[in-house]
C-alpha cells in the first residue's frame, strides 16, 4: 500500500522519537515500543508540569488510559552541590542546604551539622540539642502539611490545599522569631544553633502547638471520608514492602508499606532517646497508606513537641572550642584571640582529621545522610548527599505500570518529592 509524502515524513518522525525512547528504557523491554502508529500512545508528563512537584520529567507509554511503562527521569536542575561543597568550608555550605529539601530547610541544617560535627567528634550543648529536635519536629509538621493539601489539590480537593498552607504560615512566623528568617533558615551552627530561643517565642511555639490538633482534624473532617477523596487514593500506587526495601524507600513511603523504620527510634540521635513517641505504620502499601503515614505523624510531631517544650534545660546553645565553633561578635570586638579564632575560622573552616564519616536523619521525607570524606583540611574533599526524594522516586516506575493516566498525579503526590534535594 502506498502512503503520501506527508504520511511518510510523519511515520519517520515517529520511528525517530521511537528510537530516542528506546534508549530511555531497559533493553528487556524495547519490545513493547516496536510499532509507535499502534493504539499505544507515548507522552511526556513534564518537566514543565504542575502536578510534578518541581522538576520531574516522567516519560510514560500509555494503553489508552492504562500506563503501560513509566520512566522517572531526573536531573533537570543540574545544580551541582555536591561538587559546590568541596570548594568551600564546611560553615560556608550550611546556608546551601536549606536549598535541598526545601520545604523542611530546618531539618536540613540540623543534619549537615551533626554531619561535621561526626566528622570533627565534637558534641553540642544540652540546649542546643533540645532546640535542634524542637524545630525538626516543626519543620516535619511542615513538610508534611504541604505533602497533605499538595495530594489533597492534586486530586481536586483545592480547599485543603489552601488550608493547610494557613496553618504553615503560622509555621514561618515561628521560624521567623526564632532565627530571622521564614524560608532559607540557615539556623544550625557547628557546634550549636546560631542563637537561643527566648521564652516569648518558645510561649508562641506551645499556642500554635495547642490550637494545631483542631486545626488537624477539621482538615480530616473535609476529606477523610469523602468518597471522591478515597477512591481516588485507595488502591493505587501499590508497592510491597519488599519490593520497597529493595528500591531504598525511606520515610512515609516505606513506613506507609507496613515497615517500622524510623531512624529517631532505630539509631537515635538528638535527644529522641529521652522522648516517647510512636512510629506510624499503615500496612495497605499504596496511596492512601503514605498519605495516612503522614497525617498520623504530624499528631506525633506534636506530642513531641509539647514534650521538648516542658523539658527544655537551660545553658548555652554555642560550643565554646574556638577551633570548631565561630566565636560570639561581642566578643570578636573585644577579645584579640577570639578575633584571631575568627579569622582563621572563617578563612580555613574547621578540619577534621582525616577519614570518612557518614551520618544520616529522619527527615521528613525519609533518610537524609552526609557522607564526608576529609583530607585534613578546612573543606571536604568530597561530599555525598543520600537524599530521600532520589531514592523515593526510584519506587515511582513500579508503582505507576498498571495504574491510569489519572493516578501518577495522585501517586507523584503521594510520594511527595522534592526536587531540589533530587536533583543534587
Amino acid at each position: 500500500m502506498q502512503i503520501s509524502p506527508s504520511a511518510a515524513i510523519e511515520r519517520a518522525q515517529n520511528l525517530r522519537q521511537n528510537k530516542i525512547i528506546h534508549e530511555l528504557m531497559d533493553k528487556d523491554t524495547t519490545v513493547m515500543f516496536e510499532d509507535p502508529l499502534e493504539n499505544d500512545m507515548v507522552l511526556n508528563m513534564g518537566p514543565q508540569h504542575p502536578a510534578t512537584h518541581g522538576v520531574l520529567r516522567v516519560l510514560l507509554r500509555l494503553d489508552g488510559e492504562t500506563i503501560i511503562k513509566c520512566v522517572p527521569e531526573l536531573g533537570y536542575l543540574h545544580r551541582g552541590y555536591e561538587k559546590i561543597a568541596e570548594n568551600m568550608t564546611y560553615h560556608e555550605f550550611i546556608p546551601h542546604t536549606d536549598r535541598l529539601d526545601y520545604m523542611a530547610p530546618m531539618s536540613n541544617n540540623v543534619a549537615i551539622t551533626l554531619a561535621v560535627e561526626n566528622a570533627l567528634g565534637i558534641e553540642a550543648p544540652e540546649r542546643a540539642q533540645w532546640i535542634r529536635t524542637l524545630v525538626c519536629e516543626l519543620a516535619r509538621v511542615s513538610s508534611h502539611l504541604m505533602a497533605m493539601g499538595a495530594t489533597s489539590m492534586d486530586v481536586g480537593a483545592l480547599t485543603l490545599f489552601l488550608w493547610t498552607f494557613t496553618e504553615r504560615e503560622k509555621l514561618y512566623d515561628i521560624f521567623e522569631l526564632i532565627c530571622g528568617a521564614r524560608f532559607t533558615t540557615s539556623y544550625s551552627r557547628i557546634g550549636g544553633v546560631a542563637n537561643d530561643i527566648d521564652a516569648a517565642t518558645l510561649q508562641k511555639t506551645r499556642e500554635w502547638a495547642n490550637q494545631f490538633p483542631g486545626e488537624l482534624h477539621t482538615f480530616e473532617l473535609l476529606v477523610n471520608k469523602n468518597r471522591i477523596f478515597v477512591d481516588r487514593l485507595s488502591g493505587v500506587g501499590y508497592i510491597p514492602a519488599d519490593k520497597a526495601i529493595a528500591l531504598g524507600l525511606t520515610g512515609p513511603c516505606l513506613r506507609g508499606c507496613g515497615v517500622p523504620r524510623d531512624l529517631r527510634k532505630d539509631e537515635p540521635y538528638l535527644v529522641y532517646d529521652k522522648l516517647d513517641f510512636d512510629v506510624i505504620t499503615h500496612n495497605d502499601c499504596d496511596t492512601w497508606a503514605r498519605y495516612i503515614v503522614r497525617v498520623e505523624e504530624m499528631k506525633q510531631s506534636i506530642k513531641l513537641i509539647h514534650q521538648i517544650l516542658d523539658m527544655m534545660p537551660q545553658g548555652p546553645v554555642q560550643s565554646d572550642d574556638p577551633q570548631t565553633s565561630l566565636p560570639r561578635k561581642a566578643n570578636i570586638y573585644t577579645k584579640m584571640e577570639e578575633l584571631i579564632n575568627d579569622f582563621m575560622l572563617v578563612n580555613f573552616g574547621a578540619m577534621p582529621p582525616k577519614g570518612e564519616t557518614y551520618t544520616c536523619i529522619e527527615s521528613p521525607k525519609g533518610e537524609l545522610g552526609f557522607y564526608i570524606v576529609s583530607d585534613g583540611t578546612g573543606q571536604p574533599w568530597k561530599m555525598k548527599i543520600r537524599s530521600p526524594s532520589t531514592s523515593n522516586l526510584q519506587g515511582l516506575k513500579f508503582m505507576s505500570e498498571g495504574s491510569m493516566i489519572s493516578d501518577i498525579v495522585a501517586i507523584i503526590g503521594s510520594v511527595d518529592p522534592i526536587m531540589g534535594e533530587a536533583d543534587k
